[in-house]
């Protein structure tokens, strides 16, 4: 810990020398940004490249993403629905088992993955969708993440399958682990290590967070009007500061700190929004006859209605990060005999985070209108002027409730990024305090760059991570369902029982 402390203040100070000569020498600072931004837009390029599919242009990543949604929701018998209510009896103990393996409670697996989802995708990425795709996207966005509760299900009960219980207790999960052991037990396994280790490479430059640092930057710079070069890499070093003292401390740290900071900030965040929502109550039928009719509306052709689609299709999955793989780090080290009871309480994130937070910030804005002001606003910037039109202080209580929300997605990719580390690069101790270096000096550019492009470079980077756990996860469909069978026949004939060893 000491070695890593000299690292850190190392690598900031470095960067805190850094930061202000190059916002003192213009033409260097634009050269820099410039540089990144030019990068990331041809990344972005490449990624969301379009087909032409019956005469219209749809970006092959966005539908190849949509397609196992809708698939495992039908083919697990509405396991999104049927399932919901068991879920909450899982998340508040009452199948809870002191014995098994796991480092945290169920409950705190789903929050620790929860803060990487409740966040800044809620309040930024909904005015982004709305900002660009209309009140519409909103519509989409709601039944994509409908949908993304089934994806959610099926990859969290693999992670937790397959997860990797150390002598120490300490567990390591995900895609990279599920891959390779769920496929080579089905005989594939040299497709599951391509698959994996082809997942862990691309899923490795996800330590970028940089749209959780740019988002809080702005959310702070609406109330304080502090928007200058240097506050900018100033903050971008604090919130590499106040991440490296969270981490040190491994999962049981970063759970601690998101299940108390979650409830909290999503209480704030939603008690502002009912309160706007309670004072409109009667314009939110004609909101939400808006959202519909935008949703099928054909005024740019059909074009432009796919085109609706898929802009709540990439905010949505950002939003839920159903498919990518992510959340199954977190969910594999909660203390459970049962993989597909926890994937029964993971597919509660979609539904909290998209069906219920998301729709309340696409209220918010519709029904005060600011979307349509025509002022430019996008991201939280959009949502911070619609709470502020109804609650002239409300704006400062979003800029710390939306850099609560950054700062939380942050620590939990933290851990997932950590996790991706250790698998490419081995877990020893001087492994893992590079890592953290590494992930927390990342952190301090993301401020300088434009919402369109770190929005750019997390979609980007995002998309590619999905496509081989979506492959593992189609090829491993029949195993999971014979598996939520299993779990559902033995629920009926007591052989589960309620808080009692088993």
């Amino acid at each position: 810990m000491t070695e890593f402390k000299r690292a850190c203040i190392a690598a900031f100070a470095a960067m805190a020398i850094t930061a202000p000569s190059l916002a003192a020498d213009e033409d260097a600072r634009s050269g820099f940004v410039q540089t990144l931004a030019d990068a990331i837009n041809a990344l972005g390029d490449f990624v969301f490249a379009q087909v032409d599919i019956f005469g219209l242009q749809v970006e092959w990543i966005v539908a190849f993403l949509a397609l196992p949604m809708i698939l495992l929701t039908f083919y697990f018998g509405f396991v999104n629905i049927t399932s919901f209510r068991r879920a909450w009896h899982i998340l508040r103990g009452d199948f809870h088992d002191p014995a098994a393996d796991g480092e945290v409670t169920q409950f705190q697996a789903l929050s620790t993955a929860l803060s990487g989802t409740v966040g800044l995708g809620n309040i930024a990425g909904v005015a982004v969708a709305i900002s660009t795709g209309g009140p519409g996207a909103t519509f989409w966005m709601i039944l994509i993440g409908f949908c993304a509760m089934s994806l959610k299900f099926a990859e969290c009960t693999l992670g937790v399958k397959y997860r990797d219980v150390r002598a120490d207790g300490t567990v390591a999960g995900g895609p990279m682990y599920y891959l390779e052991r769920g496929l080579q037990r089905r005989g594939w396994g040299k497709a599951g290590k391509i698959l994996a280790w082809t997942y862990a490479l691309l899923a490795l430059p996800t330590l970028m967070q940089v749209a959780q640092v740019n988002q809080s930057f702005e959310a702070v710079s609406v109330v304080t009007g502090l928007d200058s070069e240097p506050a900018r890499w100033g903050f971008g070093i604090f919130i590499a500061i106040i991440t490296a003292i969270v981490i040190i401390g491994g999962l049981r740290s970063i759970a601690s700190v998101t299940s108390r900071l979650v409830p909290a900030m999503a209480g704030i965040y939603i008690t502002g929004a009912l309160v706007i929502i309670g004072g409109h109550i009667t314009e939110v039928p004609a909101a939400f006859a808006t959202i519909v009719s935008s949703a099928f509306s054909l005024e740019a052709g059909m074009g432009g209605l796919i085109g609706t689609m898929i802009i709540a299709m990439q905010r949505a999955v950002y939003s839920t990060e159903a498919g990518l793989g992510s959340a199954t780090m977190a969910h594999a080290a909660a203390q459970t005999k049962e993989p597909v009871s926890e994937g029964m309480v993971a597919l509660m994130e979609p539904f909290i985070d998209t069906v219920v937070v998301s729709t309340m910030t696409a209220l918010v804005i519709v029904i005060t209108g600011v979307y349509l002001d025509g002022a430019g606003a996008a991201g939280v910037s959009l949502t911070s002027a619609a709470f502020g039109s109804v609650i002239s202080w409300f704006p400062w209580v979003l800029a710390v409730a939306a850099f609560l929300f950054g700062y939380s997605t942050i620590i939990s990719w933290a851990y997932y990024s950590g996790k991706i580390w250790e698998f490419i690069f081995n877990g020893s101790k001087r492994s893992m305090t590079l890592f953290k270096v590494i992930f927390c000096t990342a952190l301090i550019p993301g401020a300088v760059l434009s919402v369109s492009e770190v929005y750019t470079l997390i979609d980007s980077m995002f998309f590619l991570m999905a496509i081989p756990n979506v492959i593992g996860i189609y090829l491993m469909a029949p195993e999971l369902k014979a598996d939520l069978k299993s779990y559902l026949s033995r629920l009926r004939a007591g052989q589960i029982g309620r808080n009692t060893p088993r």
